[in-house]
């Protein structure tokens, strides 16, 4: 946060070219590594075309589910009040929730055993879709986190 006032807001990313989603942009975006745009495209998309086969539904819709399923409400963050220092917990808005439940999906992807990255990232996404997957576990064990120190809820700033 800036000290000096508001700041700009970056200019919003350009919809994908195969959905016209912003939302799948970004999400490649969050894939990339290493300027690959590319190398990224090719494995969501792969995995989009994975998760149509096993579920006969529309990727999109399944992502989008799997999104909202773990973004989180709330999180914790370390406030350092009179020399203790507290887990206070925050609500976070929706750009940063999407932003958070992503990250989570791709390294709960990451950190799967399994053959190609594509083809973990599908099973998390179908994963997350049913509501079950480490993703989601950690979406409900951030919100416990928050739910267990609410008593620090008033050190919020």
């Amino acid at each position: 946060m800036t000290r000096k006032g508001d700041y700009e807001k970056r200019k919003p990313v350009e919809p994908d070219s195969k959905f016209k989603s912003t939302q799948v942009q970004r999400f490649i975006n969050r894939v990339m590594r290493n300027g690959k745009k590319s190398t990224a495209q090719r494995i969501v998309y792969s995995s989009f075309d994975l998760v149509k086969e096993k579920t006969k539904q529309e990727p999109i819709e399944i992502f989008k589910k799997a999104i909202r399923n773990v973004t989180p409400l709330v999180k914790v963050k370390a406030r350092r009040i009179g020399g203790s220092t507290y887990q206070v917990p925050i609500e976070v808005g929706q750009f940063e929730g999407e932003s958070l439940g992503s990250r989570w999906l791709i390294n709960a992807a990451k950190s799967r055993s399994g053959k190609s990255f594509s083809e973990k990232l599908a099973s998390e996404l179908s994963d997350a879709f049913n509501g079950q997957g480490t993703a989601v576990k950690k979406k409900e064990d951030t919100h416990k986190m928050a739910e267990a120190n609410k008593a620090f809820a008033h050190y919020r700033y």
